[in-house]
């Protein structure tokens, strides 16, 4: 069986040569289908890229010119393209999808590709990353993480920032600053996660920025008019909780103003 394989493909092979030197390679291209959904590439983007190209043969046209110029395209994923007798080619394209802003001018995917944009507008409302140079796919994955453990408290990321020196620092979509420093952030988080059904919700809202930076505890600005906390009352309620937000008593509270 596979002798004749073989051979089926050397008699077509040689069957194609032999129309071409009578006048089919001279064929045109007449039609050039694009599949694909598309929210940000433009058909006409595809066209102006694909035009001198296909100004020729079916027989001459240069698929893999073809593909590597389908592929440059900003808003390009993946391509694949193939000839379809007599005188079409298809083209089927999967579009970049942008996760995250990376910094002003950005986006980054969420396989960490980055796509520059020519207008930034459209993506306002993404969550902003921003991270050291080169550094966008080790700072998606961390902030990934942290996203799944804020889901867990009904808690949205707006901005994610990790500095030169490597220090985390988180925005929510409430206004509410984490500051996570540079060694040990997830079990930092954890922890102050975890000292939230303790405080409850209303007292959450009064927070403005929370510094995580402490090794045994954490201190929070507050918002203009926060009531003073009972501490005594709530250490009283939760053991593991207690000791945590009982290291705080040192840690100045402040302000904000």
């Amino acid at each position: 069986m596979i002798v004749v394989k073989i051979m089926t493909t050397v008699l077509v092979v040689a069957g194609v040569g032999w129309f071409a030197n009578f006048g089919v390679r001279s064929i045109p291209i007449k039609y050039v289908r694009t599949e694909g959904v598309f929210q940000y590439l433009s058909k006409d983007e595809i066209k102006t890229a694909l035009q001198p190209l296909v100004m020729t043969s079916f027989f001459d046209a240069d698929m893999q010119t073809i593909h590597q110029a389908v592929s440059e395209l900003t808003w390009v994923d993946t391509v694949t393209i193939k000839r379809v007798w007599p005188d079409a080619i298809d083209i089927k394209i999967r579009e970049k999808k942008p996760y995250v802003r990376w910094g002003s001018e950005r986006l980054v995917s969420a396989r960490g590709e980055i796509i520059i944009p020519k207008n930034m507008d459209p993506f306002k409302t993404l969550p902003l990353l921003q991270g050291p140079e080169l550094q966008q796919v080790k700072t998606l994955e961390i902030m990934k993480g942290i996203n799944t453990a804020l889901a867990d408290q009904s808690m949205k990321m707006a901005e994610f920032t990790i500095n030169d020196r490597w220090a985390w620092k988180i925005k929510l979509t409430t206004g509410l600053e984490i500051l996570l420093g540079r060694n040990e952030q997830l079990k930092k988080l954890q922890r102050f996660l975890k000292t939230l059904d303790v405080l409850g919700p209303e007292q959450v809202e009064k927070m403005a920025i929370v510094d995580l930076r402490y090794p045994n505890g954490y201190a929070v600005s507050w918002y203009p008019e926060t009531e003073e906390i009972d501490w005594s009352h709530r250490f009283s309620t939760d053991s593991d909780t207690s000791a945590i937000l009982g290291r705080q008593k040192n840690v100045p509270i402040r302000n904000v103003k």
